[in-house]
């Protein structure tokens, strides 16, 4: 029996997409990270990030932290804070979902909220925001997390990337994953190539701000990922290919996962399967191909619910 939510976090299920699929035959997998106890993948992250700085002194007992975040992260944050007894102080900004805010607070963070550009992720934004909890920090003498650069977090995909090993049923041709902080595209796929020969991974960003793939800095409406700047985790042999995904395709697969697979999801995972499928498509019928469902769409209902209603 757990001990407290926290011990419920990861071991989540490994399925396979049914109606959309490619017409090669090719397998994809889903791994449903929003059976997360906050519904997010983000819960791994946090515990590690926290457990760690814990076990080495830089976070006190009873001591403060304070994390920039477009949501997930802090929701997840507030989640195992709450549990062991650590204030947390949020920088975010209005550009992301308000399910996601709001949570954070029921969960007894506190806001510090930055304006955005008409409601867009940003280089900018993501700067301001990093400068914001850099300055309360100093401020409160609160441990920074650190998202961007903390290299904490890495264990944590490395177990996820175990459970992907220990569910693929075989051999696994490519992995693909959405680019925030770039640590689940490190962690998880550093691990995955160690034990599966060959294995392809594939990096997704945001088409409007293709930095990784060398264009220019943009603003994009896919919550969590692309920071319009290559970040601190990310070096380029991380990835053997890089696939930029439209906010509206990304959006329009993030509906068709709902009404056809019954998977209700945000945006980055709608990223993920158009990456998915494409990836897929270039392979034989007999490979299988591993995505990520980063979230459950509950944080998304009103940036999802009025393009529901349009289509």
């Amino acid at each position: 029996m757990p001990a407290t939510i926290l011990d419920t976090i990861g071991g989540t299920p490994l399925i396979p997409l049914r109606r959309i699929a490619p017409a090669t035959g090719a397998r994809i997998l889903l791994k449903v990270e929003s059976a997360n106890p906050t519904g997010s993948m983000k819960d791994r992250m946090a515990l590690a990030m926290i457990g760690a700085a814990e076990a080495d002194g830089r976070l006190p007992p009873g001591g403060a932290v304070v994390e920039y975040t477009g949501g997930s992260t802090g929701v997840s944050l507030a989640l195992v804070c709450a549990v062991k007894g650590h204030p947390l102080h949020i920088v975010t900004s209005d550009a992301f979902a308000r399910e996601k805010l709001d949570h954070m607070r029921i969960l007894g963070a506190r806001l510090d909220v930055i304006p955005s550009e008409s409601g867009r992720m940003t280089e900018k934004l993501t700067r301001d925001m990093i400068a914001a909890a850099g300055g309360i920090a100093g401020r409160i003498g609160a441990f920074a997390t650190d998202q961007m650069r903390n290299t904490d977090q890495l264990a944590a995909y490395r177990r996820m990337a175990a459970e992907i090993d220990a569910q693929a049923g075989g051999p696994v041709a490519a992995f693909v994953q959405a680019v925030g902080t770039a640590a689940s595209l490190r962690g998880i796929g550093a691990a995955l190539r160690a034990t599966q020969p060959g294995i392809r991974i594939v990096a997704v960003e945001p088409a409007e701000s293709a930095v990784l793939s060398g264009g220019p800095t943009g603003a994009h409406r896919i919550d969590g990922i692309g920071a319009g700047y290559v970040v601190p985790l990310w070096h380029p042999d991380i990835a053997d290919a890089i696939e930029p995904v439209a906010t509206p395709e990304a959006q329009a697969m993030a509906l068709r996962l709902a009404r056809e697979e019954g998977l209700f999801a945000g945006s980055s995972t709608g990223a993920n399967v158009v990456a998915a499928l494409r990836v897929a498509a270039r392979l034989g019928p007999a490979a299988t191909v591993v995505t990520v469902m980063c979230d459950t769409g509950m944080k998304y209902l009103g940036t999802l619910g009025p393009l529901a209603a349009a289509a």
